[in-house]
């Protein structure tokens, strides 16, 4: 892993990360060094799948990896229905509240070794997380060494025309935060015209309770 992709994982693992996690709630954003925030849903991670949630886990087939799983509901969710799951976390509190959800995970970097690669049916990149490292070309191309042949990659977007790289930092709204790092924000036209230089192509696109997805085959 380079240096450069160190580096949002150790701020991840910034206090008012965890301590969101720890406690199941925020408040909590991305901030930008401009001062725009990007409020980041801590209450609907640690909860019960949502019916946006479902539409993802009903398109899931053989083996799921979830990247950047967070506390683990879609991680234990299909455990608990009898998928094959496993869920990859930088941060030590999601792993563990995976784990304590029924779910299996690791702590460690997507960009670090991992089970299974070239076998997963099915790659998950949900809730922002193809913003992850700040550079979506370099993480879909991972996708594509983790996923199987015949393996699909779920991606959630914003469902504004977004094409975007942030450097932010982790913010709680009283006054702590952590180190800064690159995001990427992504709307479903840029991350189709990112997918096609990965080797992934479109096969759907979707959208509910006003959250948007695409689904990416080989």
């Amino acid at each position: 892993m380079t240096a450069q992709l160190a580096e949002p994982a150790l701020a991840w693992r910034a206090d008012p990360y965890a301590d969101a996690l720890r406690a199941g709630q925020g408040p909590l954003y991305l901030r930008r060094s401009d001062g725009w925030l990007l409020p980041l849903d801590v209450e609907r991670w640690c909860a019960e799948p949502d019916e946006a949630d479902e539409g993802v886990l009903a398109r899931c087939t053989g083996p799921v990896l979830d990247i950047g799983c967070g506390p683990g509901r879609l991680v234990a969710t299909l455990a608990a229905r009898g998928h094959r799951a496993l869920g990859v976390d930088v941060t030590p509190e999601a792993v563990a509240r995976t784990t304590r959800a029924g779910g299996s995970a690791l702590c460690r970097s997507v960009f670090d070794p991992l089970p299974g690669e070239g076998r997963w049916g099915t790659v998950l990149l949900i809730d922002g997380n193809i913003g992850i490292g700040g550079d979506p070309a370099a993480l879909l191309h991972r996708a594509a060494q983790l996923a199987a042949p015949d393996g699909s990659l779920l991606v959630e977007v914003t469902t504004a025309d977004v094409d975007e790289r942030v450097e932010v930092h982790v913010d709680d709204g009283r006054g702590g935060h952590g180190a800064p790092f690159w995001w990427a924000r992504l709307g479903a036209r840029a991350l189709c015209g990112e997918a096609a230089d990965a080797g992934w192509t479109r096969s759907e696109t979707w959208q509910a309770a006003g959250r948007g997805f695409v689904s990416l085959r080989r």
